[in-house]
């Protein structure tokens, strides 16, 4: 088809001058097709049995001419009949997109106003181009085109096209600020989230221009330097500007940083009856003469808060009063606690989930219709739900209700995918070059359920797993599910045989309070000690065979850890339990404790100390089945081989694990001064502990309750397919029938 240029706005037809006066006896329509001709009378001012005025001639012109119905509108006389002569814009038969890669139809479609059947007018597509246009630039695409076209098609219809030039991702060529003294460019540079193009950033869009980012920005920076107690600091002016090119944007931040404060007098005037003073102050985050700290302010707020809501205070309004002394460079805070309003909620109102099911999101919420308002419950409840992972954004808010003493509580929601599908391939000490196939959904259905199949193909070792997790059981704060496993490993490069499991266990958690659950499980797994090398040990050919185990076990867990897959600060304690002998070939009751501690020495400076021990002894007359043991080594004691402490048969030098083991390890990570793209940290290490006594003895086995120490150093990195780990370690102390190893890299689920 031939494409021709958009019709443009025709203006109204410089007839000869229809002489004023007379009355108009009719008004005839002409050129209408879709419109129906008393629409058109509906809009003139003039109508049969008035006398002609010119005034409201043009009134009624502009009027036709606003519908954005007709591209031409004429008004003329034949006797004593107006004529109105319309040509109605054309109806839009179909719109196409045209050289778009980057963003779908449907993105295009959903930013655009016009719509199939709806009536083609200029300023309409002339405004969609904006809009579209607007889009890539959210995009990072600002030196892309779009050019309507339109193709002619009877009965007055036309099909839009809207041709686009996407342009190459328009990036930032840099980032300077202006003004810095104390902090260098670099630094800064980690605080905000836009970055420069670099070719590793592949797979993120902080390296283009966005202006809500760089709004964000100023905030960012605002934040950092009021925490690093630079009161007077002040973002001066943050411009964009393109390069020549339209490939790229330069970025300059303009910086007044200002001096730097200290704490002053710090008080805190209490207007609660019953409530100790001193009890408050003991609360606070910070003290007299310490660097000023906006976060420590908010924290020693958020404190208060929380001390006084455990003790029964629903209303409690802490406010803190800040006076700069500009001569002294200190800042004295004063904190006023006294009784707030009373609130209670009314509503809560849940939009923006569409797949996710209501009462999923309330069960998260720490307050229900009809509670007293809390300000820590509602950050608490945010926090649930963006620790769900179910959400891209989470926003909630609240205001007032139907009354002064009534608030309504709007949640907002924007939902991500929570399917995942992984493969994976690497290596592992452990288990030699693997493969790893997962799939997990998070939240299956809307219900909040959680499943997942894994299965790892290595040269030592394969397995496959399956489990799904029902987070709130029979609507109870009860998480309930199963797991079903089979595994064969082989052993037999520090052991001597090859070992097949396969069973399954149900399990149920309660959450005591936010940072205390308990865990009961039942398990019931068939071993399998088959294939021995020949030459191995005595008491290894004694564990030939097959047997069944039925375990119950218990777990009690106090996690205070900021985050579970990678705490900075916080600490854990747990506790564990198993017995075996409910059925069953096998007898045994195993008990351990472990314990975290993690301390932020500085940004992105963590230290942990972490530490671990367990005692196995069989029931009966029964004694402890190798597959039940502890073996100590490889991933949990760098510095010696997987099985390399606890007792040895020194003829065969097969590892023959241990009843008993404690461990310690004390570590410090630090950044390597690498992009934070790249994912790469580095981390220095000691590892301590022991592993002794196993039921068989004789003059072959060497079991020892000594001391091992090894120190060394690795790097992590958060690679695409899973957190892979590489560490150097040398033992200092151990026993000479001990086996070291170096070099240790872990990938994935399998370190």
């Amino acid at each position: 088809m031939r494409r021709r240029p958009p019709p443009r706005r025709a203006t109204p037809v410089e007839a000869a001058p229809i002489p004023a006066g007379g009355v108009i006896t009719e008004v005839r329509i002409e050129g209408t097709q879709r419109v129906e001709p008393d629409t058109v009378k509906s809009y003139l001012q003039i109508q049969p049995g008035d006398v002609y005025d010119q005034k409201k001639a043009d009134a009624s012109l502009k009027a036709l001419f606003a519908t954005g119905l007709f591209s031409n509108v004429e008004l003329r006389r034949d006797g004593s009949a107006l004529i109105v002569a319309v040509t109605e814009n054309p109806v839009i038969n179909r719109i196409q997109f045209e050289g778009n890669h980057k963003l779908t139809d449907d993105n295009l479609t959903s930013e655009i106003q016009l719509r199939p059947r709806v009536v083609f007018t200029r300023e309409k597509v002339q405004s969609d181009v904006s809009r579209l246009l607007e889009l890539y630039r959210r995009s990072g695409r600002f030196a892309a085109t779009v050019q309507p076209k339109i193709i002619q098609l009877p009965q007055n219809r036309v099909d839009l096209i809207f041709e686009i030039d996407e342009g190459p991702s328009t990036g930032i060529r840099g980032i300077t600020f202006l003004g810095n003294r104390v902090f260098s460019e670099s630094t800064l540079k980690e605080v905000i989230s836009t970055k420069e193009t670099r070719w590793y950033r592949f797979l993120s869009s902080d390296d283009t221009y966005d202006p809500d980012r760089l709004t964000y920005d100023r905030e960012l920076l605002r934040k950092f330097y009021l925490s690093q107690g630079y009161a007077d600091f002040r973002v001066v002016s943050a411009n964009a500007e393109l390069v020549p090119d339209r490939s790229g944007f330069i970025i300059t931040f303009s910086l007044e940083e200002g001096a730097r404060y200290h704490f002053g007098k710090v008080s805190v005037a209490n207007e609660l009856k019953d409530v100790n003073p001193a009890l408050l102050r003991a609360l606070l985050t910070f003290k007299e003469g310490d660097w000023y700290d906006a976060d420590q302010v908010d924290k020693s707020i958020q404190a208060i808060t929380d001390a006084l809501g455990d003790r029964g205070y629903a209303f409690v309004q802490v406010t803190p009063n800040v006076r700069r002394n500009v001569d002294t460079k200190t800042i004295d805070v004063s904190f006023t606690v006294k009784e707030g309003p009373e609130v209670y909620v009314e509503r809560i109102d849940i939009t923006g989930n569409v797949r996710t099911q209501d009462k999923v999101i309330r069960r998260e919420f720490r307050l229900v219709e009809g509670d007293a308002f809390n300000s820590t419950k509602l950050h608490r409840s945010e926090q649930r739900l963006n620790n769900l992972g179910f959400f891209k954004k989470v926003d909630i808010t609240n205001t007032q209700g139907s009354s002064p003493d009534k608030t309504v509580i709007h949640v907002n929601v924007q939902e991500q995918s929570t399917g995942e599908f992984q493969i994976g391939v690497g290596y592992s000490t452990s288990d030699g070059p693997l493969a790893n196939i997962g799939i997990h959904e998070r939240n299956l259905l809307g219900r909040g359920q959680d499943l997942r199949i894994d299965t790892t193909i290595a040269y030592l070792t394969q397995q496959v797993d399956l489990s799904f997790t029902e987070p709130y059981f029979l609507d109870r704060n009860l998480a309930a599910g199963f797991d079903l496993f089979a595994l064969q490993r082989d052993n037999t490069t520090f052991s001597g045989y090859q070992q097949q499991s396969y069973g399954g266990s149900l399990r149920a958690g309660y959450q005591f309070t936010e940072s205390l659950r308990q865990t009961l499980t039942y398990t019931i797994r068939d071993d399998t000690i088959k294939d021995i090398i020949p030459g191995a040990s005595q008491f290894i050919l004694a564990q030939k065979g097959s047997r069944i185990a039925s375990i119950v076990g218990e777990q009690l867990l106090y996690d205070k850890r900021d985050s579970r897959l990678r705490p900075t600060s916080g600490y854990y304690l747990q506790q564990t339990t198993d017995i075996a002998g409910l059925g069953g070939q096998v007898y045994f009751l195993r008990n351990g404790v472990s314990a975290g501690y993690y301390y932020p020495v500085a940004t992105n400076w963590v230290a942990q100390a972490t530490g671990e021990a367990g005692y196995i002894f069989g029931l009966g007359s029964d004694h402890v089945r190798i597959e039940d043991r502890y073996f100590i080594g490889g991933d949990n004691f760098h510095g010696f081989q997987t099985g390399g402490i606890g007792a040895r048969d020194i003829v065969t030098d097969d590892a023959l694990g241990a009843n008993a083991y404690w461990l310690g390890a004390v570590q410090l990570s630090m950044p390597l001064g690498l992009p934070k793209e790249f994912g790469i940290s580095g981390h220095v290490f000691t590892n301590f502990g022991s592993a002794w006594s196993i039921d068989d003895t004789g003059p072959t086995v060497a079991d020892v309750n000594a001391i091992r120490v090894s120190v060394g150093y690795g790097f992590s990195w958060d690679s695409p397919v899973g957190p892979v780990r590489i560490d150097f370690a040398v033992p200092i102390v151990k026993q000479p029938f001990d086996k070291t190893e170096f070099f240790r890299v872990g990938f994935g689920s399998q370190f």
